[in-house]
């Protein structure tokens, strides 16, 4: 069946506006044209249905257009979900003002933190207010701890923002893993719901095995550091004597 762009906008239930939008993005094939007509067909119409439903799960144009590429499979929508959802549904948001309320941190710090990209926000809220998750209250107590024991504010930015770097590596690095040795591995044997949900249980065992693995490395590492530290003073000590 075919669609001037008015029936087909009206069957999809969605703007005329949209439409063009859409095809303007590259997300909807050209339509036939006859002289100055344009006509549409059912391959738009499964195409803005297709569109809507992928926007309803709250995934961007750019995750859209790489389901409708076949970048992405239809298996992989619950992973993606998962991981480009920005806040949990458990998960409190809070303006700047009301975290720095919550943690006792002054405004003044956590906009240090939010520059140095230590403190990253979710989202916006109806207003443009920046919103960030209440559970960053716990991390930031743990650095107000740190500040406390007499460690620079600048000197432990520069620190943190020095980890989050390798971490940030590190965690690109585990992703790239994970898509090749194992999402794809598994859309090789099969597709549908079983995929799916094995995708989520592997992604969801791999966060629980890095958190423990990063957390165990690295009070390891600082442990030996410290260790090192001491034992190079004594060094440093036991020559000047002598």
């Amino acid at each position: 069946m075919e669609y001037r762009i008015e029936d087909l906008a009206r069957t999809a239930g969605v703007a005329v506006d949209t439409v063009r939008f859409y095809q303007g993005r590259g997300l909807l094939p050209p339509p036939r044209r006859e002289g100055r007509v344009t006509w549409y067909g059912d391959v738009h119409l499964e195409r803005l249905q297709r569109i809507r439903a992928l926007q309803q799960r709250g995934f961007t144009l750019a995750v859209i257009r790489r389901f409708l590429e076949g970048e992405l499979e239809p298996s992989d929508e619950a992973l993606v979900a998962a991981v480009t959802t920005s806040v949990a549904p458990d998960d409190e948001t809070l303006s700047l003002d009301d975290l720095a309320a919550r943690s006792g941190i002054p405004t003044a710090v956590l906009s240090a933190l939010e520059q140095a990209q230590i403190l990253v926000p979710v989202g916006a809220s109806a207003t443009g207010a920046r919103q960030f998750r209440a559970s960053d209250v716990t991390a930031l107590s743990a650095g107000m701890r740190l500040l406390e024991a007499g460690i620079p504010l600048q000197d432990l930015l520069s620190l943190a923002s020095d980890h989050a770097r390798n971490v940030s590596i590190t965690a690109r690095r585990a992703v790239e893993l994970f898509d090749h040795h194992v999402r794809e591995r598994l859309q090789g044997e099969g597709s549908g719901l079983d995929v799916s949900a094995r995708m989520m249980q592997l992604f969801d065992e791999m966060l629980d095995a890095s958190a423990f693995l990063v957390e165990h490395n690295f009070r390891r590492a600082l442990m030996r550091a410290a260790r090192e530290h001491v034992e190079g003073d004594i060094a440093d000590a036991a020559t000047t004597t002598g």
